[in-house]
């Protein structure tokens, strides 16, 4: 089976099914959630994860990258309704609601991240809007301006400080990224490389987003808009709270940082969650290489490696106890392993 066709199978059948629960009939919605939780944990166990494309390039990676955008676009509005209005059941809205919540944050948000790298206004445009609409905007400028520069040092709001627990770092990275992309933003504006601070777009877009949910849905649903809004916003920054925890970039002999590698961003390439995913799993690789479409992406061999799937880890990661003492002698051995390696070069340089 082509590779594009994993891809396609594995994230278009739980957007179908999301679909088809919020129109049709609720259970769809139960199934939607069981491929997101317990047929991504049984088929991580038997599916092999990709291994980066190097064949001749195609446009249809780009083109799965548009229409589940689109999908995404027309999805959150047929949710909205079904949840504020009569026709389903309880237990089938919960199941609605924390479906298109995972779907949000397991695709969503790595769709609309891969576009945003993209070139092109039209794809980054398109990422942009579903970021907006997940009323987390300030993603574009703050990750490409802000974390991708600045990842695994102090100046970068969304990497996780040593021994800080997700809780800590939940308020921080949020307020801190969302100043830190302005503050970017309002930079390129001043010395001429932009015209329109972005930040207009992404503020006033989430309050028109607010508004046509309460127009289409009432009160009740953009109280559901908000509870998805702030559900996404915790799985975003917990993907790089898990990505980077207990990994700097040291200080070299000559007094600057070193650049990044791939021992600065954790990896965890499984078979069905790197799949839905858009392979954001590989992510030492796309930090290396952010211009790269997902499915040419492979799994660095000297990264270090998360012990078990994202959305494990992401559970992990709640329970700071557990986390530290899955994570902490991890991070320590990467960090004295780079240590190692500068003491080394700088004693053959020398």
């Amino acid at each position: 089976m082509p590779v594009i066709a994993r891809y396609g199978i594995v994230t278009l059948v739980p957007l179908t099914l999301l679909m088809l629960g919020a129109t049709l009939w609720g259970g769809y919605a139960v199934m939607a959630l069981v491929w997101l939780t317990l047929v991504a944990g049984l088929m991580d166990r038997l599916l092999a994860p990709p291994a980066g494309s190097t064949g001749a390039v195609s446009r249809w990676p780009d083109r799965l990258s548009v229409l589940l955008a689109l999908g995404h676009l027309t999805l959150v509005p047929l949710v909205l309704v079904a949840l504020s209005g009569p026709g389903m059941g309880l237990g089938h809205k919960i199941a609605l609601f924390a479906a298109t919540a995972s779907f949000i944050g397991q695709v969503s948000h790595p769709n609309a991240h891969e576009l945003i790298h993209r070139k092109g206004r039209l794809r980054a445009g398109l990422g942009a809007l579903v970021y907006v609409t997940m009323g987390f905007g300030h993603h574009v400028s703050a990750h490409r301006l802000v974390h991708h520069r600045h990842v695994a040092t102090p100046y970068d709001p969304n990497t996780p400080r040593a021994g800080e627990s997700f809780w800590r770092y939940l308020p921080r990275a949020w307020v801190g990224s969302f100043r830190a992309g302005l503050a970017a933003e309002a930079a390129r504006v001043e010395r001429g490389a932009a015209r329109l601070n972005p930040y207009w777009v992404w503020t006033v877009g989430a309050a028109i987003t607010a508004l046509l949910a309460t127009a289409l849905a009432g009160t009740a649903g953009l109280a559901c808009l908000l509870g998805l809004w702030a559900l996404t916003g915790m799985q975003i920054l917990l993907s790089d709270y898990i990505q980077h925890y207990g990994l700097q970039r040291l200080t070299l002999p000559s007094g600057r940082r070193e650049p990044v590698g791939p021992h600065h961003s954790w990896n965890a390439p499984r078979g069905f969650s790197s799949y839905l995913m858009m392979n954001a799993p590989c992510h030492s690789e796309h930090h290396l290489h952010p211009e790269r479409s997902y499915e040419k992406l492979a799994a660095d061999t000297g990264a270090p490696t998360l012990p078990w799937s994202l959305p494990v880890m992401a559970m992990l990661a709640t329970i700071p106890p557990l986390w530290r003492r899955v994570m902490d002698r991890r991070a320590a051995r990467v960090m004295a392993a780079a240590e190692a390696r500068i003491a080394v070069a700088d004693r053959t340089a020398a």
